[in-house]
């Protein structure tokens, strides 16, 4: 008994120092795929190589094609209410232009340092919006896809959230979500915030927990910093081309690109508050300037170094978007399939985590026939 009053004060006083600190979180780093076994698909704004992009028709086939995860981009109308579009300017993925009601609305904005022409989220209700109908982006390479113009509604966030809840139940098992922040300082400055909104869906659908199939990604820095106290799902880090500088950092007078984001320090500086980065396909395996592979690079062993998980964007099957290589056909049909398989299976091979894809079917079939 002696023995005992004496040790357990030391036991107590060990167990105290090696506790987290109250009001501390764990660490999030790869907390969405702790319980994955393999690398996850992510249908890239759903299945968007066979359906309009951004629409329910696209996230549900993605899931049941085998996607893990659905991915929303995310913008807001005037009312505030976050929706699913690739861009905020809706031109080319809904039949605005072709709506006589609204032609006094197309204008010219300037989006991230960039002047655009069209028609803009923002400048319209929920109920304005989900009075048009979603129209194939790129007809000239998915003329199939364009059968089902005009078929859609825009979905609104939490409708993207209730129908993979509904899926999960009908699939049997989870069905994540992957949603992005587009352009947040744009958002912020005209006074309609992303980040609130998104928190706010999170908590209210009891997502906001570390055993959430969430996961939220933004090629800006400041906002993901920003949501980084206040999600317990983990952040992705996108990477857009070597010697841009993300608009939050210009705005802000820095000078920092993306290309010095991936290097050896970068991501160690992106690990402080992220558990993820999103690159390219072509940070891991570059190509010349006549579109042919080169040497893969050390990208994906560095950013593990780091303690980031790798989701690289994005993989599609048609010949425009494949290596030169991969691509199929005399000479090439751009809008032809070509050798996907070999792409997928070159980046499982050096160890990503994780893939978006426009087809995800392709996604899994390669997943689940290469060894890990």
């Amino acid at each position: 008994m002696r023995i005992l009053r004496l040790v357990l004060p030391l036991l107590l006083l060990l167990a105290a120092l090696n506790a987290p600190a109250a009001g501390a979180r764990a660490p999030k780093a790869a907390t969405a795929q702790d319980r994955d076994t393999r690398p996850l698909v992510i249908a890239h704004r759903g299945a968007s190589g066979y359906r309009p992009e951004h629409t329910l028709a696209a996230y549900e086939l993605g899931a049941r094609m085998g996607a893990d995860y659905i991915e929303p981009d995310l913008v807001a109308t005037k009312d505030g209410v976050l929706v699913a579009r690739h861009e905020n300017e809706i031109s080319g993925t809904t039949d605005v232009a072709e709506r006589p009601a609204y032609a006094g609305r197309r204008t010219t904005k300037s989006i991230d340092g960039v002047a655009v022409t069209g028609w803009f989220t923002e400048d319209f209700t929920l109920r304005e919006l989900k009075g048009l109908r979603a129209k194939e982006r790129i007809p000239q390479i998915r003329p199939r896809n364009a059968l089902y113009d005009g078929r859609y509604e825009i979905p609104t966030f939490q409708e993207v959230i209730s129908l993979a809840r509904r899926l999960s139940r009908e699939l049997g098992r989870p069905i994540g979500i992957y949603p992005e922040t587009k352009h947040p300082t744009y958002f912020q400055s005209i006074g309609l915030p992303l980040e609130a909104p998104l928190v706010a869906a999170l908590e209210r659908n009891r997502l906001n927990r570390r055993t959430a199939k969430v996961f939220v990604q933004s090629f800006e820095t400041a906002n993901l910093k920003a949501l980084d106290p206040q999600l317990a799902v983990p952040l992705v880090q996108l990477l857009d081309a070597p010697t841009a500088v993300p608009f939050d950092v210009r705005a802000a007078g820095g000078t920092t690109t993306y290309g010095q984001l991936a290097t050896r320090a970068g991501l160690e500086r992106v690990g402080r508050y992220a558990a993820g980065v999103g690159p390219s396909k072509t940070y891991l395996v570059p190509r010349d300037a006549a579109g042919t592979s080169l040497e893969p690079t050390s990208f994906v062993d560095d950013a593990h170094d780091a303690g980031l998980l790798v989701h690289p964007y994005t993989f599609r099957n048609e010949n425009s978007f494949l290596p030169l290589e991969l691509r199929r056909g005399t000479p090439p049909d751009p809008a032809q399939y070509g050798d996907a398989f070999s792409e997928y299976e070159q980046f499982l091979g050096l160890g990503v985590d994780g893939m978006f894809s426009d087809n995800p079917d392709t996604a899994v079939e390669a997943r689940d026939g290469v060894p890990r």
